[in-house]
C-alpha cells in the first residue's frame, strides 16, 4: 500500500470516529432532555434507566452506556437544567447595564420561568425537597447549581448598590435572601395552592423590596 493510500485510510478512520462520536453526543443529549422532562414531572429520584429506555425506544444497556450509573444520569439532568436556566434567566439580563436594570431583569426573567414551570415544577425546589437530607454527589451537584445562581443574584444586588441605584447601606445578603424568598413563595402559592394573582403579588413584592432598599426609579 502506498503512503498516500495509507494516509487516506487513516483519514477515513478518523472521520468515521468523529461521526460516531458526534452521533453519540447527540443521542446522549436527547436522552438527557427526555430525562429532564421526566424529572420535572416525577422528581430526580423517580428517574430510572428503564423508564428512559422506554421513552427513547432504546435498550436499557444502550441508555446505561451513555452514563454508567443512575447517579450520573441524575447529575447530567441537573447540569442541563442549570444550563437552560442560565440561558433563559441569567444571560439575557447580562445584556443590560449594571445596576438596577440588570437586577430587575434577573428577577423578571426568573419569575417568568417560574410561572412557566407551574405545571411541570422547578427542579431546584423539588430536588431540594428530595435531597436536602441525603448527602452525596447528586445533592452536591444540585446545591452547587443553586449556589451559583444565588451568587449571581447577590452580585447583581451589590452592583446595583455600587452604582448608587440602591441605598449605600444596603445589606446585599439580606436583600438577596428576600428576593429568593419571593420566588419560593410564588412557586408554592401558584403551583400548590393555586392562589389567584400570585404573579402580580410577586412582582409587587419585588417592587416593595426595591423601594425599601432605596431604589428611586422602577422600570416596567
Amino acid at each position: 500500500m502506498s503512503k498516500t493510500a495509507m494516509v487516506s485510510k487513516e483519514t477515513d478512520k478518523s472521520l468515521s470516529k468523529q461521526r460516531l462520536l458526534h452521533k453519540g453526543q447527540q443521542t446522549k443529549a436527547a436522552i438527557v432532555e427526555a430525562a429532564l422532562g421526566l424529572a420535572t414531572q416525577i422528581g430526580l429520584e423517580g428517574l430510572s434507566i428503564g423508564a428512559l429506555a422506554e421513552v427513547m425506544k432504546m435498550s436499557k444497556s444502550g441508555v446505561f452506556a451513555h452514563f454508567g450509573s443512575r447517579e450520573e444520569l441524575q447529575i447530567s439532568v441537573i447540569r442541563e437544567y442549570h444550563h437552560q436556566f442560565e440561558q433563559e434567566v441569567f444571560f439575557p439580563a447580562m445584556q443590560l447595564p449594571r445596576g438596577l436594570p440588570r437586577l430587575q431583569a434577573l428577577f423578571l426573567n426568573w419569575m417568568a420561568r417560574t410561572s412557566a414551570e407551574i405545571d411541570s415544577g422547578c427542579l431546584y425546589i423539588s430536588g431540594a425537597a428530595e435531597f436536602d437530607d441525603r448527602p452525596g454527589p447528586v445533592r452536591d451537584a444540585l446545591a452547587s447549581s443553586v449556589k451559583t445562581w444565588l451568587s449571581a443574584l447577590h452580585r447583581a444586588v451589590c452592583q446595583a448598590r455600587d452604582e448608587k441605584h440602591l441605598a449605600e447601606h444596603t445589606d446585599a445578603t439580606q436583600m438577596s435572601f428576600e428576593i429568593h424568598g419571593l420566588i419560593l413563595a410564588l412557586h408554592y402559592e401558584a403551583r400548590f395552592l393555586k392562589t389567584a394573582k400570585s404573579l402580580s403579588r410577586a412582582k409587587q413584592g419585588f417592587e416593595h423590596i426595591l423601594l425599601r432598599y432605596g431604589a428611586s426609579t422602577l422600570k416596567d
